[in-house]
């Protein structure tokens, strides 16, 4: 049976319904283009390799993104707080009246300032995968601080658990 024969079966609203039960982050995709800066909320961001260090992000074939990050051949990903769904709603596609947003520098790209982290990366491999592309990039800078994530599930953004952040919890990596 053929992708497109499989896929017939799936509705897009529903398998996307199911995928948002995997909770994840929340970033910020950002590219410079002729001086400009452009960001795109996404949750489709992955690390990819310790070394070289990698990350990777998927970008729809329709989204505005896609063209501009094709062109500039890097970006910068900020891991947004809790603090910060203002300015996730505001890059993905809701501008939020009398929002400024307020970027600073990681090497030579634009990333948000208040993040919880942020990398800079070369695009190095692109990969088709289905009606997005997975940018592959080699990250050339990174940032931590210690903030809390914003999260997001079943469509909706999320924090922490106030009670869990009190409890230390040890967890073994899985690097």
């Amino acid at each position: 049976m053929d992708a497109v024969a499989r896929a017939e079966g799936i509705g897009s609203r529903q398998f996307r319904d199911a995928m948002g039960r995997f909770a994840t982050g929340v970033t910020v995709v950002t590219v410079e283009v002729d001086g400009e800066i452009f960001g795109m909320t996404a949750n489709a961001f992955m690390a990819g390799s310790l070394v070289p260090p990698l990350c990777m992000v998927c970008i729809d074939h329709s989204a505005r993104m896609y063209a501009r990050l094709t062109a500039a051949r890097r970006f910068g990903v900020s891991f947004l707080s809790e603090h910060q769904v203002d300015l996730a709603q505001h890059f993905a596609g809701r501008p939020v009246a009398g929002l400024h947003p307020n970027f600073h520098r990681l090497g030579d790209l634009p990333v948000l300032a208040a993040s919880v982290g942020a990398v800079a990366a070369d695009v190095v491999r692109t990969a088709a995968c289905g009606d997005h592309t997975i940018f592959i990039g080699e990250v050339v800078g990174f940032t931590v601080e210690d903030r809390d994530p914003l999260l997001f599930f079943r469509g909706r953004y999320a924090s922490l658990d106030h009670e869990q952040r009190l409890q230390k919890i040890a967890v073994e990596s899985f690097w």
